[in-house]
């Protein structure tokens, strides 16, 4: 992320970061990015980031939404934080995008659908969005949580 001069809205807001993990008696490094469409980006470096990501992210995710709604009350604004941890979140997007590009690429080339393994809400998301542009598959996703899946089909 870039450096740039906070606005006051984002230092209370790194404030309310630092204090949460300073509580919970973890030593992180915060960056902040700029608030985009309310949505603000933190990504939070540690020593021991395992803990605070959980299996399969999940406990990021919740560690997101509590974050999320203690800035909302204290800020009395509907504020998103994107809180990412030593670049997991950026890393697992990567990597997602690659995999759906290559299950495409293997679904045209064969002609028969793939049906990924369960994933998250935010993993299918970012699985639809890599492949909603291509014009020789198509995606859909089918199942009920937590064993919804991706469905890769030729067009």
């Amino acid at each position: 992320m870039r450096n740039y001069k906070m606005d006051k809205r984002t230092k209370k807001v790194k404030k309310i970061v630092e204090e949460f993990f300073e509580k919970m008696t973890f030593e992180v490094e915060l960056e902040m990015g700029q608030v985009e469409e309310n949505s603000l980006p933190v990504d939070l470096k540690t020593e021991d980031p395992q803990i605070l990501i959980g299996e399969q992210g999940k406990t990021l995710i919740e560690l997101q939404r509590i974050l999320g709604r203690i800035i909302r009350k204290k800020l009395g604004e509907q504020i998103f934080v994107d809180l990412d941890i030593n670049q997991y979140k950026k890393k697992k997007i990567e990597y997602l995008k690659e995999m759906a590009q290559s299950a495409a690429d293997q679904v045209a080339l064969q002609k028969e659908e793939r049906v990924l393994s369960p994933m998250s809400p935010f993993e299918r998301r970012i699985i639809h969005l890599t492949l909603s542009e291509r014009e020789d598959v198509e995606t859909e996703s089918t199942g009920e949580e937590p064993e919804r899946r991706v469905v890769i089909k030729p067009k």
